[in-house]
């Protein structure tokens, strides 16, 4: 029985379709979209369920695993967004994003507010291609690929979030 159970966990450990790298991109782009501490790993096994549930149907893999999980966990994020006050989550979310290997001053401190009350403020597809350019770190391209959309939507959409951000931390004088 226990050999059974310690085969089943060392198959499972084979056949799971994010590698440890994938897994922390896909935890790292549902926070910043907002997804709370305690919803991470949910958010993480809807990616992988999503992953399998694509192989099950006989849909070719995806080109880059890495880009397809990232943008599934953005668009779960978005969905969370849609459903939960996100502004009840900040004090959650800016725990998550902190790294205890690095202590963060007050300016720091500051900055992550900041910038996190100006992601809330963008809409769903600016806030989702600025996370998935400069977090996730998909080149352009990558992301028009993922969302199916034109590359000249997604500059745009980050020309104006970036704008956007950018003048909300001018004006909370932050930089």
């Amino acid at each position: 029985m226990l050999r059974r159970k310690a085969r089943r966990a060392q198959e499972d450990d084979q056949t799971d379709p994010l590698d440890a790298a994938q897994e922390r991109r896909v935890r790292a782009v549902l926070a910043l979209g907002g997804v709370p501490q305690a919803d991470l790993l949910d958010g993480v096994q809807q990616v992988r369920l999503r992953l399998l549930e694509r192989a099950a149907s006989g849909r070719e893999a995806p080109r880059d695993v890495s880009a397809w999980a990232a943008v599934v966990a953005s668009n779960l994020a978005m969905d969370w967004h849609r459903a939960k006050k996100r502004q009840e989550r900040l004090g959650e979310r800016l725990a998550s994003l902190r790294q205890p290997a690095h202590p963060s001053g007050e300016d720091t401190s500051l900055l992550s507010l900041a910038v996190a009350q100006g992601l809330d403020e963008l809409p769903d597809a600016q806030r989702q291609v600025l996370v998935l350019r400069f977090f996730a770190d998909l080149p352009v391209r990558g992301i028009a690929e993922e969302l199916g959309i034109p590359e000249g939507t997604v500059k745009s959409r980050l020309h104006t979030a970036v704008r956007a951000l950018r003048a909300r931390l001018h004006e909370d004088e932050v930089v």
